[in-house]
């Protein structure tokens, strides 16, 4: 890969964590009650059906905020392969023992997915097995 597509998809990846450190941090900060302002007034639900609905909401937003670190960490990774030198490397082709061309992830892919560790054909066939 050029060095020029490489600083994109650094430019691209850096982009994707700064968003999604925030959207973390607002989702855990909601979740947990930390943005609210105590102004006296008890924000709690007096009916049950109110706390049923937070508490649904409150697991909903824990949930993503897992999901979006488990993102955080994967573009955190595609980074290190950038400094590394193996971005866009599929880790499946590697595994089976292809190398150059045939082990690389298309770019249209990666510029959807920057974070992606697999080609198309792996990533079916990962998601198959895990069905």
């Amino acid at each position: 890969m050029k060095k020029s597509d490489l600083a994109d998809f650094k430019k691209l990846l850096l982009m994707w964590q700064a968003r999604l450190r925030g959207d973390v941090e607002q989702l855990a900060s909601g979740a947990l009650g930390t943005d609210r302002q105590d102004d006296g007034d008890s924000k709690s639900p007096t009916h049950m059906a109110e706390l049923g609905s937070e508490s649904f909401e409150q697991d909903f937003a824990l949930l993503r905020v897992v999901n979006e670190q488990e993102t955080l960490a994967e573009i955190a990774a595609a980074l290190d392969k950038i400094e590394k030198g193996t971005y866009g490397e599929c880790e499946g082709c590697l595994k089976d023992g292809k190398t150059g061309a045939a082990a690389m992830i298309l770019k249209e892919r990666l510029q959807v997915i920057p974070y992606a560790k697999y080609c198309v054909a792996c990533a079916r066939v990962l998601e198959n097995s895990t069905s």
